[in-house]
């Protein structure tokens, strides 16, 4: 059977899930790659460090963003959103943003790129350790939709 997932049921798979697909746009081509995030009920956070895909954001806000539970080919669920790129630069949002995703992934293996991440909470103490500060940027959720199949 196929169907539609409710925004209830929408809701619990981005608040369950930590990983997704963000598709933006760059130089002309749609680009997807995937992301560890948090969900807060209002929008999605992420970090990234800066970089093709932070400058291409940039200059296109309007991203889409997909993730999915799959158990087989006749059982799974999708949802994917569309929103807007927005930076967050206030050092109390920042602070509050990265501890959120923070928290979120505490319980998966650390990669490299979140490990450097992971001194964000801390103001810089010299000019070389800004360059290491990561973009932590959130997804203004406009639209979002899911679909299951359930066999």
């Amino acid at each position: 059977m196929l169907g539609n997932l409710t925004i209830e049921e929408i809701d619990l798979i981005l608040a369950e899930n930590i990983n997704g697909r963000i598709g933006y746009l760059d130089e002309g081509r749609v680009c997807i790659v995937p992301v560890s995030y948090a969900f807060n009920g209002e929008y999605l956070v992420m970090h990234s460090r800066e970089g093709r895909k932070i400058k291409a954001m940039r200059k296109h806000p309007e991203v889409c963003f997909e993730v999915d539970e799959v158990q087989d080919q006749g059982n799974w669920k999708s949802v994917v959103l569309w929103g807007l790129y927005e930076e967050v630069t206030d050092v109390k949002e920042r602070y509050y943003a990265m501890k959120n995703l923070i928290t979120r992934l505490l319980h998966v293996k650390v990669s490299e790129t979140l490990a450097i991440h992971d001194h964000a909470l801390d103001e810089p103490q010299n000019a070389g350790a800004v360059e290491k500060r990561p973009v932590i940027y959130r997804i203004r959720i406009k639209e979002k939709s899911g679909r299951f199949e359930a066999s």
